[in-house]
């Protein structure tokens, strides 16, 4: 392996990789999900999330391409679906309680929402497809992997975040950040329907 080109690449991929799972935006989300939960708890949180994620992002990026190609989905399918999916999730986080109560309790938590669509979501999944076919597989997934350390370090620092916040505080920012959730849905949306306008024009 040539050690040098392959460094001049860790950039390239772990940049956009690291906008894709902005953990700036997924730690208000993640203090919220796990207001209720123990020290422990949220740690073990933690490690389902990331190991969940970095499996389907592995798996995706060895064998997205062929299942997109199996089932007949293109890209911009797969906005749209993780859209409404992010929509939907945004809108029992603002409207039922019971909803986040349940949610709370889960014993996959970790898994949906967290691990899936939450870190590895449509952005990044996406972005690991480009990556690939630009920069190889083996900086794509070094540069995952790193961003997945950044994202562990910042979920662990966590409960820190919220002891400073208070109750009140996280629960406005979670409220902000549901808001927020939405919108971004809305325009995974709009881009996938664009996407599709664009092949007709």
């Amino acid at each position: 392996m040539d050690i040098q080109g392959f460094l001049s690449k860790l950039p390239n991929t772990f940049i956009p990789l690291f906008v894709a799972i902005d953990p700036f935006w997924l730690l208000p989300l993640f203090m919220s999900l796990t207001s209720g939960a123990t020290r422990e708890r949220k740690r073990g949180i933690i490690r389902q999330s990331l190991v969940t994620a970095l499996v389907v992002s592995f798996a995706f990026a060895a064998l997205g391409e062929l299942i997109f190609g199996v089932l007949g989905i293109t890209v911009n399918d797969f906005k749209i679906a993780g859209g409404l999916l992010l929509l939907v999730l945004a809108i029992l986080d603002l409207t039922s309680t019971e909803y986040k109560e349940k949610l709370a309790s889960s014993q996959v938590m970790g898994v949906v929402p967290i691990g899936v669509p939450l870190i590895a979501g449509p952005a990044v999944l996406t972005s690991i497809l480009v990556l690939v076919d630009h920069y190889g597989m083996a900086a794509t997934m070094t540069a995952l992997t790193l961003n997945f350390l950044v994202l562990w370090a910042s979920l662990s620092f966590a409960a820190r975040i919220v002891e400073f916040l208070g109750t009140g505080g996280v629960a406005a920012l979670s409220k902000i950040m549901a808001i927020l959730l939405a919108s971004i849905a809305v325009m995974m949306i709009r881009l996938g329907v664009a996407g599709y306008i664009a092949k007709l024009t």
